[in-house]
């Protein structure tokens, strides 16, 4: 046996050794322009080793977008602590988990929003970003039961608080926000911006 299959059978589980060098390149990177060999390389495996798992680095990318969306929707459940008092609150923090999941993970993010991430060919890619979308429908729709948010249709609150959150979440990640030009504390104040408009007034 080669020293190459040796170091593959050590893994143990080839298919998240692989997922977990790629998502490492990504991190490192920021790009996803790396090709199955090389992600091969950087597990220790040999050069076809990721063609048992992955038809191909399209395959790959999906499922580590799906990963990531898998991660986004964890940290925004846990960011909305039982302890908060109001469904502002819950959304806020939230928000707020949204986008320092993309500052900490900035590759990752963006290929989850990516054309390389094609939800309408991958089930389980596209069940994962619907069901971390729902996160937010079901505050949504917990703040106008409680009368927090105003009365119109979700899915018009949905479409605002998505277009909102993660287009601060790019501009963030992009270093778009100077000082100059939007002040210290740009995200929080966008956000109470989006809220006092969500927000019923009665």
């Amino acid at each position: 046996m080669s020293e190459i299959k040796d170091r593959r059978y050590h893994h143990g589980d080839l298919r998240r050794a692989l997922i977990d060098s790629a998502l490492a390149m990504l991190a490192a990177d920021q790009s996803w322009t790396f090709t199955l060999r090389e992600v091969a390389r950087r597990t220790g495996v040999s050069h076809a080793a990721p063609y048992k798992h992955f038809r191909d680095r399209e395959e790959l990318l999906r499922e580590l977008a799906r990963i990531g969306f898998i991660s986004l929707g964890k940290a925004m459940t846990e960011a909305m602590c039982p302890d908060l008092s109001s469904t502002r609150a819950r959304f806020m923090a939230a928000a707020q988990a949204c986008i320092g999941f993309a500052c900490q993970n900035p590759g990752l993010y963006r290929l989850m929003f990516s054309s390389d991430a094609d939800k309408t060919i991958d089930p389980e890619l596209h069940d994962a970003a619907m069901i971390t979308f729902g996160i937010l429908l079901d505050l949504l729709e917990s703040g106008q039961s409680d009368r927090s948010f105003r009365p119109v249709a979700v899915s018009a609150l949905a479409a605002a608080s998505w277009a909102h959150v993660h287009g601060l979440a790019m501009l963030t990640i992009s270093n778009q926000f100077l000082e100059e030009k939007v002040g210290l504390a740009p995200v929080p104040a966008a956000l109470d911006v989006l809220l006092d408009g969500m927000c019923c007034t009665d």
